[in-house]
């Protein structure tokens, strides 16, 4: 059991928490203005141009959520197990979220979206992209799950002086 207070692993919970609310954030302005612009859903248009001059993944996810969240949840994943009491519990709940939404979007999402973005105007890629779109409501839920598991856990830090 370890001090947390004034240790690496307060720092680590501190950014895993800030970047976890800016990548849910990031995560809702794509969906909600990003996404329109490639998907025509009423008019059954994708648009692989938008997708890649854009370039979200290149442009902003790499440096947000690919690498540090997930080096951040890896690192959580190791100090929440060296805590204790409902700190240890909700940050370890704020880890499996998390590295859910990891093996999502490694598996899935980046290798969708990365196939989207050399696709054609065709039926297809729209449904492809449609479907992306309904999964992404998953991850935003992850996410959002692990922020505000890992807040919990930060308010007990606080509460508990350390843990």
């Amino acid at each position: 059991m370890i001090n947390l207070k004034h240790s690496l692993a307060a720092i680590v919970l501190w950014l895993f928490v800030i970047n976890l609310g800016i990548a849910f954030g990031a995560g809702l302005y794509e969906h909600r203005i990003s996404l329109p612009r490639w998907l025509d859903i009423a008019g059954g248009h994708w648009s692989a141009e938008a997708a890649r001059q854009d370039d979200v993944g290149l442009r902003f996810w790499a440096f947000v959520s690919t690498g540090p969240m997930t080096l951040l949840t890896l690192a959580s994943l190791y100090f929440a197990t060296q805590a204790s009491g409902p700190v240890r519990t909700w940050w370890l709940a704020a880890v499996a979220a998390a590295l859910v939404d990891r093996l999502l979007t490694f598996s899935y999402f980046i290798p969708t979206m990365f196939g989207l973005m050399q696709a054609p105007d065709t039926a297809a890629s729209v449904d492809t992209a449609i479907t992306w779109g309904r999964m992404n409501h998953v991850r935003h839920v992850l996410v959002a799950g692990a922020w505000f598991a890992a807040l919990q856990a930060l308010s007990w830090l606080r509460v508990r002086g350390g843990g």
